[in-house]
């Protein structure tokens, strides 16, 4: 009986063992690029195309060498571009706070055809060079801005262009905005520009003009605006 019992025995002894089941699932690292030069982090939706990349790395290595190369490449380069590559360009160089040059693209980008006042983009011009503390370079820009007689009236961009030319904390420019807003019919009957606009001027001293804003557009300041009976 021992020597039948004895292969059964082995069997079990020498059977393979199987190992359980083992789920693996693909796991990943994100990765993120910290900003190389003084470029900020990618934002997300900014896609720039390879032409637009080719043309901000052109402009700023030819502005770190000779200003004279730079003239000549200037409209070589920006006479190639479409028009979404041109504006990716300006906003690119205006994100990396290359404002010379920026400034230099937006004189190409008004030369164009296709050509539009966009308040919204002289904002971001101002906000830019605000930060570099470039000033009088934003009384030029909103001199030009007003060279371009009336404009389309964009809510959105009209309140941007005023709180970036208030940070700025320039006064001459912001009553300039404001004679455009009237000849225009741009923004005089939204309460909360005008608000903003009113107290701008009072911190900056133009007690007057503050005053003269709340009654041109129907309103006249007692700390909380109120409707003038005429």
């Amino acid at each position: 009986m021992a020597s039948s019992a004895l292969p059964s025995n082995f069997a079990l002894f020498f059977s393979p063992i199987k190992k359980p089941l083992q789920i693996t699932t693909n796991s990943y690292t994100p990765i993120r690029c910290g900003p190389r030069d003084n470029r900020g982090p990618l934002v997300k939706g900014r896609v720039l195309s390879i032409e637009a990349i080719q043309a901000v790395q052109s402009l700023k290595r030819a502005h770190r060498g000779d200003q004279s190369k730079l003239d000549d490449l200037l409209p070589k380069t920006l006479s190639r571009l479409v028009k979404a590559d041109l504006l990716a360009t300006l906003n690119e160089l205006l994100r990396q706070d290359h404002c010379d040059l920026a400034l230099r693209v937006f004189s190409a980008v008004r030369s164009e055809l296709w050509y539009k006042t966009e308040l919204s983009l002289y904002a971001d011009l101002v906000s830019a060079l605000a930060r570099k503390g470039m000033t009088a370079e934003i009384d030029r820009l909103v001199c030009d801005l007003e060279a371009e007689g009336s404009v389309r009236c964009d809510d959105k961009g009209i309140v941007r262009l005023v709180k970036a030319v208030i940070a700025a904390e320039r006064r001459e420019s912001t009553v300039r905005i404001y004679g455009l807003m009237k000849r225009s019919g741009c923004g005089v009957d939204n309460e909360y520009l005008i608000r903003v606009l009113s107290r701008g001027l009072r911190r900056m001293g133009e007690l007057g003009v503050a005053d003269k804003v709340d009654l041109e557009c129907g309103r006249f300041s007692k700390g909380n605006l109120e409707k003038v009976k005429v």
